[in-house]
């Protein structure tokens, strides 16, 4: 086996304990004509209350084996996905119709009342077939649209309809070997893939491409069914029509369900299997707008460091040119920036504070980079669910030694080389973002938990949680503190003086210009914001990752070019206290993605009910916020610090 194959084995035990992870079309499972496929079930989900609920919640059929659940890992658990074995069965290659499922027991108060809250909440059901998601269509004027899962029912004229038959249409295409090497990338790649149990390659195989299901809602015989046991054919042909709805929701009366499945043969290949789920409305709208906000925003980019160096490189060159009389003399006719030599390196107030915010930005920065970029790269598709957040808090928990280390070193550089406090400063560090991070996730996992929705954190997932962060993620910020403390710390190439100097009076405050800058990060950032939203709230599948770490890169350029525009205005009016203007100067940003996540919720999901939806909502969203704001505050300082040193160890003032 070759290095890189060990890898990549490498890599799938870690991210899924070996669990089926694997590139989109890498792992194609091979079906012969009557073997039998399971679909699963996952959470109910609803845009307008973002709570999931279990699927057996509601008096849905069970399956005769009893309710399972899969292997799931910490990253679905996160993200509220409970998947389910369910009654759904086909036979590879069979049609069938008219299929009887079973009759539930009359319907209680509770159970109807609950029946109508989820049909009038928009809840969707969720099935699952060889890991592909169940996909609708549905037609609104010229127009096809695409939706993942199935609603539990309608309401129409005040009266609601229950979804009780399901036709189900799963496309295959036939499995060809030599394609499934090629896909691998690599001829003897063949090895690790699933063989045939039966044996023999002569026996022509089939590949699941595609998902798809038609909800019905169909008005049964109670009597009829009465003697027919689970997967026997219902007496009568069973007519589904998508267009109209007879199967209404009563009090005390029972509800069959049935369903009908047919094979299809398509020419989607595997690796393209899941073009129909990535291929979803505004998909156009989204990369042109992308492209323009690229465009728009790297020449404006461009336009700032083009002024920016002009403007510094002709200061510092006219300087030096002069000979030692001439120095002699501006010196004593110096302003701006020069003025401010002995306080420009004058230690922060609440240094350690700083230093801390840091430190944990350098971890969030790390994380998303590396993430995105795996991500990118295919390691994270949508078809390996909750790879991206095992991944984000992998990454999150290695990088705790780039976080210690920074952290202390930029406090020993502040304390002139003191290794005095680097302990308490690397504790800090561990505990500052993680421990508001928990503060909000165990309020908000109240809430879920008294609503007994499947998106509360399990209280074994919360110890797990726990454990990673004092066993894995402390340690490791100690120990990058702990080089942190060894290395050499940075040396100021100009002295302080002892006497601080007074600031002049501005014209307009400081902190104004500073809230202002955050706009032009936001620039690079509200486009691709709304698809990110749209995909954590609308249940939209984000995929493009390529794009996302372009924004990225952009956006950490133009927050470096932001926050040394406004240092060196600062220091230009005589204003040395630059260390937490820099570091908000790009770190405000986050005041403006806050700002939009408040009109997002206004405008866009307007149907979402209740005060504990809306409670979840602005959690999360004052998570991601903060999350932001150490990332993007830490680039504008970082970059700052290093124009400031530059520029006073370009000159030199006596």
């Amino acid at each position: 086996m070759s290095n890189f194959e060990i890898w990549v084995l490498t890599m799938c035990l870690i991210f899924q304990s070996g669990c089926g992870f694997y590139l989109p079309g890498s792992y194609p499972h091979k079906y012969v004509v009557g073997d039998p496929l399971y679909v699963k079930v996952n959470s109910l989900t609803s845009i307008d209350t973002e709570m999931p609920f279990s699927y057996y919640s509601l008096p849905f059929c069970k399956p005769q084996e009893g309710v399972k659940d899969s292997a799931e890992n910490l990253g679905e658990l996160l993200m509220g996905d409970r998947i389910e074995n369910s009654p759904y069965k086909f036979k590879m290659y069979t049609n069938e119709t008219d299929i009887f499922l079973c009759q539930s027991n009359k319907l209680s108060p509770d159970y109807f009342k609950l029946l109508t809250k989820r049909i009038d909440e928009m809840y969707q059901v969720n099935l699952i077939l060889d890991n592909l998601p169940a996909i609708r269509y549905t037609k609104k004027e010229a127009f096809t649209l695409r939706w993942t899962g199935y609603p539990v029912g309608v309401k129409v004229q005040n009266v609601y309809y229950l979804f009780n038959h399901l036709k189900f249409n799963v496309l295959i295409h036939k499995y060809e070997e030599t394609n499934m090497a090629r896909v691998m990338g690599t001829g003897d790649a063949v090895e690790v893939m699933p063989t045939d149990p039966k044996g023999g390659s002569d026996v022509p195989g089939y590949m699941v491409v595609g998902f798809e299901v038609v909800p019905c809602s169909v008005i049964h015989d109670a009597n009829v069914v009465q003697k027919l046991k689970m997967y026997e054919k219902y007496p009568s042909p069973i007519k589904c029509d998508s267009t109209a709805v007879s199967m209404p929701l009563k009090e005390g009366e029972p509800v069959v369900f049935t369903y009908e499945v047919a094979f299809e043969e398509s020419d989607i290949k595997w690796p393209s299997r899941w073009d129909a789920y990535l291929k979803m409305e505004g998909s156009k709208v989204h990369w042109f707008s992308i492209l323009n906000s690229l465009m728009v925003i790297t020449f404006l980019a461009g336009i700032v460091l083009v002024i920016f160096l002009r403007t510094v490189r002709r200061d510092l060159t006219r300087y030096e040119e002069l000979d030692k009389e001439s120095q002699v003399q501006m010196n004593e006719e110096l302003s701006g920036w020069k003025l401010v030599v002995g306080d420009v390196f004058r230690s922060p107030s609440n240094p350690a504070l700083l230093c801390i915010m840091v430190g944990d930005g350098i971890q969030i920065l790390g994380m998303a980079i590396v993430t995105i970029l795996f991500a990118a790269l295919g390691f994270m598709s949508p078809a390996s669910r909750g790879t991206l957040i095992t991944g984000m808090l992998f990454f999150y928990l290695i990088l705790g030694i780039a976080a210690g280390y920074v952290a202390v070193c930029l406090w020993r550089t502040i304390g002139c080389g003191d290794h005095k406090g680097w302990i308490s400063v690397a504790w800090k560090a561990a505990c500052f973002f993680p421990g508001i991070a928990f503060s909000i996730l165990t309020v908000l996992n109240f809430l879920l938990w008294g609503s007994h929705s499947t998106g509360a954190i399990p209280f074994a997932v919360f110890v797990i949680l726990l454990l990673l962060w004092f066993c894995i993620s402390v340690p490791l910020i100690l120990v990058g503190g702990y080089f942190g403390a060894k290395a050499q710390h940075i040396e100021y190439p100009v002295r302080t003086n002892q006497i601080p100097r007074e600031i002049p009076a501005q014209k307009y405050p400081s902190w104004l210009l500073v809230l202002g800058a955050g706009t032009l990060p936001f620039g690079t950032l509200f486009i691709e914001l709304f698809f990110i939203m749209s995909s954590i709230w609308m249940g939209r599948v984000y995929y493009v990752f390529g794009f996302l770490f372009i924004v990225l890169i952009l956006l950490v350029v133009v927050c470096a070019e932001v926050s040394l525009v406004l240092t060196y205005m600062h220091l230009c009016v005589e204003d040395w206290k630059w260390w937490w203007k820099s570091f908000f100067a790009s770190g405000s940003v986050a005041i403006y993605i806050f700002l939009y996540s408040i009109n997002y919720l206004i405008f866009d999901l307007k149907s979402l009910s209740g005060p504990v939806s809306a409670t979840l909502y602005m959690g999360y969203s004052l998570f991601m916020v903060l999350a932001v704001m150490l990332a993007t505050g830490t680039v504008g300082f970082l970059s700052s610090f290093w124009f400031v040193h530059y520029l006073f160890s370009s000159v030199k003032l006596d």
